[in-house]
């Protein structure tokens, strides 16, 4: 066992309200110092701290300036000045709490592990925060509880998206704390684990991501400034952890200061083991029923992720099986002593109708399946073009297309025009042709650099009048000269092709790399084709020597 830091003393009192209660106006100046009896208080502080309690002992009880002063004294003889616990940090005791918490995930806990073997050497856990990326319901929470768990340490959390601005943060002079601070109180330590949740949510807040910069800036937060306690406070000791569910919108400055760990998301069959292993059993034992009185099936968890839950995290997939365990205890208390059962065919029963079906393979001209990446993780982007008219040219998109993606769709359009005869195609077809190309779900935003070889395909296929294979899917960025440009999130879009059983995929060479970092269970099976310039996508999507 690697031992850091003091062992943890008797918790200090946590900070409450916001305005001074009757409490801290009685508190006399020899229990502020009993409190500073088991802190190290640096040598500025203990200053500032004997100079207030003398003046306050010189202050007539009940005046505004004693209620402040006396607040004032409440909060920073509180915090855990130099009090910390001892941090646990055993490879194998990590790696076993992680594998308790979580079903799959190898390279994320892998990684984990990895940061952890680190602080061995270090002496001590610091350096970047770490930022955990993925779609809603993967787990990120769950994982950050699992490595204070792992260390020994408390946990706490914080939601960007409730801080209005720097003054939350950073507390505001005369009146109210920072929230750092506060959690800081509460915690009682000054290494807790603290999860700053929903940074994404930054957008344009300007201000509070320069105050994220200092406080995760392992050169600047060993003297955080607190503007309520005019002094600093090291936080250099303390464990952050950020989540967010894509990276687009945190600021580039920011982002360079974390290290990013993403979570793509779950397949069926991770799901259903999960499901196995912890969701049905917790949910059963939160319900007070005994497991052996409501039994679900393999094959009825297999038909409720098809079915109902097949987004990448497994929230829906938990509300779904929480409805079904609700109508199988009304069926318990009116069926007896009988043992409720519950099997594929009768899922819908439980459930209603499926949200999703069976969808067979794209075959008609001028449709193409592309992989996109989306806050709710990865998922297939299915494009379709039609000629609506032969009186005029035109081009049309309808679909709730981002800047990036109508950009991308006019160099397709440009590109696909400009080569038609390279591609066996009719060199009139657009001069007289106004196409509608449409991304379907339409009320769903859209946007971002990936989908330009799989319009240009939609666009050719409609040309050449020719279908393309089914059960194949493709992304990459498609430039004017015909290259194919490296995207970004190869994971999510490859999970997201396995998720709905799409087992070829066109990838650009760039992202080669990428693909043969992913875990050998999601490569297993896949027909992956890699290019550099378009007119390779045309042979192999027409089948072309």
């Amino acid at each position: 066992m690697a031992k850091i830091h003091k062992p943890l003393l008797r918790p200090a009192r946590p900070l409450h309200a916001s305005t001074p209660s009757a409490e801290h106006i009685v508190l006399e100046p020899a229990q502020y110092r009993r409190r500073l009896e088991v802190l190290v208080v640096p040598g500025p502080v203990r200053e500032r701290i004997e100079e207030l309690l003398q003046r306050l002992a010189l202050m007539q009880n009940g005046s505004p300036e004693h209620a402040a002063s006396c607040r004032y004294l409440d909060v920073i003889t509180s915090l855990p000045w130099g009090r910390c616990s001892e941090d646990r940090i055993e490879l194998d005791r990590v790696r076993a709490v992680l594998d308790r918490n979580h079903e799959g995930l190898d390279d994320v806990k892998t990684r984990i592990v990895e940061l952890l073997a680190l602080s061995i050497f270090k002496g001590r856990i610091a350096g970047p925060a770490v930022l955990l990326v993925g779609p809603p319901g993967v787990g990120k929470t769950t994982i950050a509880k699992a490595i204070a768990e792992a260390l020994g340490r408390a946990f706490y959390r914080l939601s960007v998206a409730e801080l209005r601005g720097e003054e939350q943060l950073k507390g505001k002079w005369g009146t109210t704390p920072g929230r750092l601070v506060q959690v800081l109180s509460q915690a009682g330590i000054a290494n807790p684990v603290l999860l700053l949740r929903d940074v994404d949510s930054l957008g344009a807040c300007g201000e509070l991501a320069s105050a994220l910069l200092e406080v995760f800036d392992t050169e600047q937060n060993s003297r955080f400034w607190d503007h309520y306690l005019d002094l600093p406070f090291d936080l250099s000791q303390v464990l952050f952890i950020c989540t967010a569910s894509q990276i687009d919108t945190i600021p580039t400055a920011l982002l360079d200061r974390m290290q990013v760990i993403r979570l793509a998301g779950y397949m069926t069959d991770e799901k259903i083991a999960i499901a196995r292993k912890h969701l049905w059993p917790r949910l059963c034992d939160s319900a007070g029923v005994r497991q052996n009185r409501v039994q679900i099936s393999k094959a009825a968890l297999r038909q409720v992720v098809e079915g109902y839950a097949r987004e990448a995290g497994m929230r829906t997939f938990e509300q779904q099986l929480s409805r079904i365990l609700r109508k199988a205890a009304v069926k318990l208390l009116q069926g007896g002593a009988k043992p409720v059962r519950i099997g594929m065919a009768d899922v819908e029963a439980y459930l209603g109708a499926p949200f999703y079906r069976y969808e067979p393979p794209i075959t008609s001209a001028g449709s193409a399946i592309g992989l996109a990446v989306t806050a709710k993780g990865g998922t297939i982007l299915f494009i379709e073009a039609a000629k609506v008219h032969s009186r005029n040219r035109g081009f049309k998109l309808t679909g709730m297309l981002g800047n990036v993606m109508k950009e991308s769709a006019e160099i397709a359009y440009s590109y696909v025009a400009a080569n038609l005869e390279r591609f066996k195609a009719d060199p009139a077809f657009f001069d007289d042709s106004f196409v509608h190309l449409h991304v379907p779900e339409g009320a769903t935003h859209k946007n971002g650099p990936s989908a330009g070889i799989t319009i240009a395909t939609a666009l050719l296929s409609l040309a050449r009048n020719q279908s393309l294979p089914s059960s194949l899917a493709m992304t990459g960025e498609l430039t004017l000269s015909g290259k194919v440009l490296s995207v970004g999130g190869i994971r999510e879009k490859v999970t997201a092709a396995r998720r709905v059983k799409v087992m070829e995929i066109i990838l650009p060479e760039y992202n080669r790399r990428d693909f043969s970092e992913l875990p050998d269970h999601v490569r297993k099976g896949l027909t992956v084709h890699f290019v550099r310039s378009y007119p390779e996508v045309v042979r192999i999507v027409f089948s072309e020597s």
